[in-house]
């Protein structure tokens, strides 16, 4: 059986996704430019805001999450990921809308983390606001005995000045010292690791720039994309 395509819905925001690729590249062990998996990119920007639909103050994404996944899937990709924690929300629509598998990059973490990490039995949550309301990291992570800790009013405000005012715009280091902040909060509330629930969060945020660990479920997307597309 040959290499699959991979298909990257991204545009949400371009950095991430410009990121998971990067990753997908140093996930796969290669010799020459041939040994990489073929990906194609959809990196639709226009998808209305995820946390803002979720909040009732915008546009679903759904109708171009939809239109975005039928290009990739019309393009030859075989299966889909997207670097965008709150688009997960609308995962079951999309997948129904779709021949193609999308991969749930926080059910696929959750899994991961409790075989890499079985003594973590309470993970502080970094995310935006429509994550945390859509519960999405409770629902997958529970299930695997793992409680999560979720930032105070304040500091979760601080969180998304991080993602929306600084990281989206390109200002990494200020975003970087505000979810530092933030971690060091769940880290005192109890978080025996941090979660990195946002890929913008996944940019500045590293395993090691912690006491604890700190899990990134972009890696782990990558990782798998890898292996799934392996053949």
């Amino acid at each position: 059986m040959g290499e699959k395509i991979i298909g990257i819905l991204g545009g949400m925001g371009p950095e991430a996704t410009a990121d998971l690729y990067m990753r997908i590249i140093r996930a796969t062990k290669v010799q020459r430019d041939q040994d990489h998996r073929r990906v194609i990119i959809d990196s639709n920007a226009k998808i209305p805001d995820r946390t803002a639909a979720i909040r009732g103050e915008g546009p679903s994404p759904l109708p171009m999450l939809v239109e975005t996944g039928l290009n990739l899937q019309c393009a030859g990709a075989d299966l889909i990921i997207i670097p965008c924690n709150t688009a997960h929300h609308f995962h079951a629509d999309l997948q129904s809308k779709l021949k193609i598998p999308v991969l749930h990059m926080i059910r696929l973490s959750a899994e991961k983390t409790h075989a890499k990490h079985p003594a973590v039995r309470r993970a502080g949550l970094l995310a935006s606001d429509g994550t945390l309301m859509s519960r999405l990291y409770q629902e997958s992570w529970e299930k695997q005995g793992i409680e999560i800790i979720e930032p105070g009013a304040e500091t979760q405000r601080d969180v998304m000045r991080a993602i929306y005012e600084h990281i989206k715009c390109g200002e990494l280091e200020p975003g970087r010292k505000l979810l530092y902040n933030a971690s060091l909060e769940l880290i005192k509330a109890g978080a025996e690791a941090v979660i990195c629930g946002c890929t913008e969060v996944s940019i500045v945020l590293h395993d090691g720039d912690l006491t604890v660990p700190v899990l990134d479920p972009m890696q782990d997307l990558a990782e798998e994309a890898v292996r799934l597309s392996a053949g």
